[in-house]
């Protein structure tokens, strides 16, 4: 299954890029919404990975996270996976202008086990709502980075 957005920011490509690739930044915010988050390898670019505990669905999930990709400024691809799930996760940035700056996010979720085709299966019956939800998700996202990096910080 496959979820995408693409998002355009009044900044130029390599302050966006630098922005997202801030991991100080994006682990102190999933800490805040309740994950447990642990740096395994150290970066910065390829190879850097997290083991991430959170909860979804009212069970405690566990997941792996590598940066497989690190393609500065143009790209980055992460792989996740948690228990019979993986998930691939690729963020790419494109200049569209000195000062216009194209985000496009693709997530490509891929079962492994059973329980996790089942997952799958729920989430394709819902998949509109779904892909409505990850676009307003990497709206608010898209928006709140642009906003920081107008602020200059």
């Amino acid at each position: 299954m496959e979820l995408s957005a693409r998002e355009d920011i009044e900044a130029p490509q390599e302050r966006v890029f630098a922005a997202m690739a801030d991991f100080d930044l994006i682990e102190r915010q999933a800490m805040r919404r309740g994950a447990e988050v642990a740096r395994v390898a150290e970066g910065p670019g390829a190879g850097m990975a997290w083991k991430v505990s959170f909860r979804f669905r009212g069970r405690l999930r566990e997941a792996d996270i590598t940066l497989t990709e690190f393609d500065r400024p143009d790209r980055m691809v992460f792989h996740s996976r948690t228990g019979g799930l993986e998930v691939d996760f690729t963020l790419d940035v494109v200049a569209l202008s000195p000062n216009r700056t194209r985000i496009n996010v693709t997530s490509v979720l891929v079962p492994k086990t059973l329980s996790a085709r089942l997952l799958v299966q729920s989430l394709k019956l819902a998949k509109g709502g779904m892909d409505k939800r990850f676009r307003k998700r990497m709206a608010d996202l898209a928006a709140g980075l642009e906003a920081r990096l107008r602020s200059g910080a």
